[in-house]
């Protein structure tokens, strides 16, 4: 059997533990990075899912109100057109123009 040369060992061994702490390195990035977007977040004063789902059923039911009422409008219209009387006209008092 044949035994591996020490030099040929020793850049196994450094390939290996580089690439060990390239990935120790690579996960601290990661989770500084995750750590900055979460506190960037939690700045933003963003709302949350809930809130957001309450605000839009809420608009929602006032949208779908504001149209009932919309179509509501044309009917009342009409009838109240009809109660009203005809507005008189008044005319204009002409004065007599002296020469």
């Amino acid at each position: 059997m044949q035994s591996r040369s020490k030099p040929f060992e020793d850049l196994s061994n450094f390939i290996t533990n580089a690439a060990g702490a390239l990935k120790g390195v690579g996960d601290e990035v990661k989770a500084m990075t995750r750590s900055q977007a979460e506190k960037f977040i939690a700045d933003m004063d963003l709302v949350s899912r809930d809130e957001h789902e309450v605000l839009k059923a809420r608009l929602d039911k006032a949208l779908a109100e504001i149209e009932a009422l919309k179509a509501a409008k044309p009917a009342t219209a009409k009838r109240s057109a009809q109660k009203k009387p005809a507005a008189k006209k008044s005319a204009a008092k002409k004065t007599p123009s002296t020469k």
